[in-house]
C-alpha cells in the first residue's frame, strides 16, 4: 500500500478550510467589514487621494457616524438576503443572550455598555482647559473689483442687476432652488448656519439670521464673498479657516445673486445701500423736510411784503 504523499489532490486541504473559523462565520464577516470601513472612512479618504495627487481632507465625526451608519444597513441587508446566512449569522447574539455557559458574558456586557455610554458622555461634556474656538472676522475689507469667470466687476456702487429686471418672484425660485441644491447642508434648512454638518466645521457656517451678517452687506459684498468662497478671501487676513468653496466654479453669475435675493427675502433683511447724499441721509424718503430755521441766516422778505418806501 502507498503511502499518501502531500502533493495528493484527495489529501490537499480546501482553500475555505485555510481561514480560521470565525472569519467564515457570517457574523465576524460583517464585523470585519465594518471595521474595514471604519478605516476606510476614517484613514483611507484622507490619506489615500494625495498619493494619487488628488487634495482631500478629514471627514468630521457626524458624517463619518452616518457613513457607518449606512454601511451597517448595508451589511444587514446582504446578511438577511438569504435565510440560511440570516440564521447563521444570528447564532453569536442567540448563544450571547440565552445560552447558560455565557451567563458571565451577559454579566460582563450588562456592566460595560452603561459604564461606557456614560463614558462617552462625560468626554462629551466635562470642561477642557483648552484655547477657545477660534473667532471669525464676520466682514473682511473686500477688493474694489473682482474677476468672475474671465470678466472684471467692480464692486463698488454695484447693486443687484435682477432687482431691475425680470420677476423677482422667478429670481426667488432660482435662488431657492440653488440654495437647496448647495447651500443647505452647511447652513440649513433655517439659514441659521446649523446644517448637518455645521458642527463639523470650527468656525461654524455664518447665520444668515443673524442681524450681524447679511443684514449689515451690500448685495456686493455678498456676491464677492459667494462667488470666491474661502479661498478667495484676502491673505492678509490668513488664516480664516472658511469651507465654503469657490461658487463662481459652478454657479453662474445670474444665479449667484438669485441666491443672494433668496436669503434676503427669507431672512426678511435689507441689504446696506450704498452712501447716499447727505441730503438723504437727513430727510429720509417719506418724512417731512425740518421746518426750524433755529441758528439758519434770515431771507430776505417776499417782495409783496416789503415796505414801499420814498421814491
Amino acid at each position: 500500500m502507498t503511502a499518501p504523499t502531500r502533493n495528493d489532490p484527495k489529501n490537499a486541504t480546501p482553500r475555505g478550510r485555510r481561514l480560521p473559523g470565525a472569519l467564515r462565520h457570517p457574523f465576524w464577516q460583517a464585523a470585519l467589514v465594518l471595521l474595514l470601513c471604519y478605516l476606510f472612512f476614517k484613514f483611507g479618504i484622507v490619506y489615500l487621494p494625495p498619493l494619487v495627487g488628488i487634495p482631500s481632507a478629514p471627514v468630521p465625526q457626524s458624517v463619518l457616524l452616518q457613513y457607518m451608519l449606512t454601511a451597517l444597513v448595508g451589511v444587514l441587508v446582504y446578511a438577511s438576503a438569504d435565510e440560511g446566512r440570516w440564521r447563521t449569522f444570528r447564532e453569536p447574539l442567540h448563544a450571547v443572550l440565552v445560552d447558560g455557559d455565557k451567563r458571565w458574558l451577559r454579566t460582563a456586557l450588562l456592566v460595560a455598555i452603561p459604564v461606557l455610554v456614560g463614558f462617552l458622555a462625560f468626554e462629551q461634556t466635562r470642561p477642557r482647559v483648552s484655547a477657545p474656538i477660534q473667532l471669525r472676522s464676520i466682514h473682511p475689507a473686500p477688493p474694489s473689483q473682482v474677476t468672475f469667470k474671465g470678466r472684471t466687476i467692480q464692486l463698488a456702487g454695484l447693486e443687484n442687476p435682477l432687482r431691475r429686471q425680470g420677476s423677482m418672484a422667478e429670481h426667488i425660485d432660482v435662488g431657492k432652488r440653488i440654495y437647496y441644491q448647495n447651500c443647505v447642508a452647511c447652513h440649513g434648512d433655517r439659514l441659521d448656519g446649523q446644517g448637518h454638518y455645521a458642527h463639523g466645521f470650527s468656525p461654524t457656517p455664518a447665520s444668515f439670521a443673524d442681524n450681524g451678517t447679511i443684514a449689515q452687506l451690500t448685495e456686493s459684498y455678498v456676491f464677492w464673498r459667494v462667488a470666491k468662497g474661502g479661498p478667495g478671501l484676502p491673505h492678509e487676513g490668513a488664516p480664516w479657516n472658511s469651507a465654503m468653496p469657490v461658487w463662481e466654479d459652478y454657479l453662474t453669475e445670474e444665479e449667484i445673486w438669485s441666491v443672494i435675493i433668496f436669503l434676503y427675502d427669507q431672512t426678511g433683511w435689507q441689504p446696506r445701500r450704498w452712501e447716499a447724499a447727505v441730503t438723504e441721509h437727513e430727510n429720509p424718503p417719506g418724512t417731512q423736510v425740518p421746518t426750524s430755521t433755529l441758528g439758519a441766516p434770515k431771507s430776505a422778505a417776499p417782495a409783496s411784503e416789503k415796505k414801499a418806501g420814498p421814491p
